[in-house]
């Protein structure tokens, strides 16, 4: 992707951010701050790495789509901070907004961010039937069904060891739905085959759990200003380091390469290169 349309995404990704009037005196710039604080974007990314494989012409189109999943993510991780959860201090090199204001403002502008998702996704320029079927997608794998679903399970089982089907399950649900969703997200705005759309969403497991995989070795192997976030955060958590041991667990991480290389051989060949240079980016 042109650097050119990535710089077009953070524009449009800021500017479609509620601008609320109110005598507040610092909810707007709370609901701006995480957003502009940065981060990989690496959802969005894979979603309109798909429509530019796919249907170029749609990339500017299917910018509200990559919008939405990014305000979702960035939700989970606004509450993933607050005290009641993994009480952080630091997210993308930045303070946390419960330390920065308070756990109010930090609670409510993920509340906001999560519903502007939706908003954002029913005024974008695609046909009715797209944005339906995009927000049902968005809606089944952020929620009670995925995201949701694996924060509970992450939380409830703290300081209780989880064997590695129930590890797998947490991390499908709460790291590779969202993503997994990210790719059949673009291949919905293309009207792919359903073939197409299938195959993208297994793929997208696999990279979620390879995501997750590596997050886990950064927390326990990087300082905290190297990953701009409170590190050795997961002692007390279900991580494939606290359940396998560091060795063992960059083992998974190239058995999981593996198989999502593999998987990609299936891809028309600009898509394939396409996610196997993410594949080298960000995990080898």
């Amino acid at each position: 992707m042109k650097d050119k349309i990535l710089l077009e995404f953070e524009d449009y990704l800021i500017s479609t951010l509620p601008k609320v009037e109110s005598f507040h005196p610092y909810f707007q710039k709370a609901l701006v701050e995480m957003l502009k604080a940065g981060g990989k974007r690496f959802r969005p990314y894979l979603l309109l790495s798909v429509v530019e494989a796919y249907e170029p012409l749609l990339l500017k189109n299917a910018f509200s789509a990559a919008a939405a999943i990014e305000y979702i993510h960035t939700y989970s991780l606004i509450h993933d901070d607050l005290p009641i959860f993994d009480n952080a201090s630091l997210r993308r090199g930045h303070p946390t907004l419960h330390v920065t204001y308070d756990e109010v403002t930090a609670t409510l502008v993920g509340d906001a961010l999560n519903t502007h998702a939706f908003y954002v996704l029913s005024t974008a320029a695609l046909s009715d039937e797209v944005k339906i079927r995009l927000i049902k997608e968005l809606s089944l794998n952020g929620g009670a069904y995925g995201m949701v679903l694996g924060q509970a399970i992450d939380c409830y089982f703290e300081n209780k060891k989880l064997d590695f089907e129930k590890l797998k399950f947490l991390h499908i649900h709460k790291t590779a739905k969202l993503i997994a969703a990210s790719l059949k997200m673009g291949a919905i705005i293309c009207n792919t085959s359903k073939e197409i759309e299938d195959l993208l969403y297994k793929i997208g497991i696999d990279l979620g759990l390879l995501f997750q995989i590596e997050d886990d070795l950064i927390d326990a192997t990087k300082d905290s200003k190297e990953i701009g976030k409170p590190a050795n955060n997961d002692i007390n958590k279900n991580s494939f380091v606290n359940l396998f041991g560091i060795e063992k667990t960059k083992e998974k991480k190239a058995q999981m390469i593996e198989v999502v290389e593999n998987k990609l051989a299936d891809l028309n060949p600009f898509l394939r290169e396409r996610l196997q240079n993410i594949v080298n980016k960000y995990f080898k």
